[in-house]
């Protein structure tokens, strides 16, 4: 299995929007809990507290740079 750890959101990556698990949003009041992929877009879920909800939700025809976790 894959993990996502970053998700860049654009056609240039470098000016795209970056999301990273364990990123605070949202004032500060949200971290991003994980980047899951499905058949037909990518979704961030963030947490507070024990709450988990999903945040944003990328179709597939959106350009995407996934970064995964790897462990050494």
């Amino acid at each position: 299995m894959n993990i996502i750890r970053k998700i860049s959101i654009g056609p240039d990556y470098m000016k795209g929007m970056h999301y990273v698990v364990g990123q605070e949003v949202l004032g500060r009041n949200y971290v991003i809990e994980s980047i899951l992929r499905n058949e037909s877009s990518i979704c961030i879920w963030i947490k507070k507290d024990d709450e988990i909800v999903m945040w944003k939700e990328f179709s597939d025809t959106v350009p995407v740079s996934l970064e995964f976790k790897i462990d050494f």
